[in-house]
């Protein structure tokens, strides 16, 4: 867990399922996406059980005990080395709390995390066309120019 005079970033817990509701709700609000974290949420017991899994790790940023900004991470454990990654797949930080070194602390919050797990790397995704996320990222780590492609499984 790490604070700053304002706000407090920690990992959460199969005990911070409300919490990590909270988070949905601030990534549903940071990407315009309501349907998509808050639609069909998934039942408490699963989201326990997601907090208390070895390949998932979420990280809150809170305010007065209210969630600011977040990340969501997956561990991926490598087959060709005893070594592990870790890919951020949401982060988000409500507009008015932007511009305050959460989103950073709660990089740093995942890398030590991933470091106790043996990781080597942690990597993740932005569209180009995402400024704030790309000059973050640019300040915190290498970039690398890749495509993506979402196969369809029908």
């Amino acid at each position: 867990m790490a604070t700053s005079g304002s706000f407090e970033v920690r990992s959460l817990g199969p005990g911070d399922v409300a919490l990590m509701r909270e988070l949905l709700g601030c990534f549903a609000d940071a990407f315009g996406e309501p349907e998509t974290y808050c639609g069909a949420q998934p039942s408490s017991d699963y989201l326990a059980g997601l907090l208390t899994s070895e390949c998932f790790v979420a990280i809150a940023a809170l305010k007065v005990g209210r969630v600011v900004g977040g990340l969501a991470a997956y561990e991926l454990r490598k087959f060709e080395q005893a070594r592990s990654e870790f890919y951020i797949y949401d982060l988000a930080v409500s507009t008015e709390h932007r511009r305050q070194g959460i989103a950073t602390a709660l990089i740093g919050e995942l890398k030590l995390v991933a470091k106790r797990r043996g990781a080597w790397v942690i990597f993740v995704q932005a569209d180009l066309v995402d400024a704030p996320a790309v000059a973050l990222y640019t300040k915190l780590g290498a970039r690398e120019d890749v495509l993506q492609f979402d196969i369809p499984l029908d």
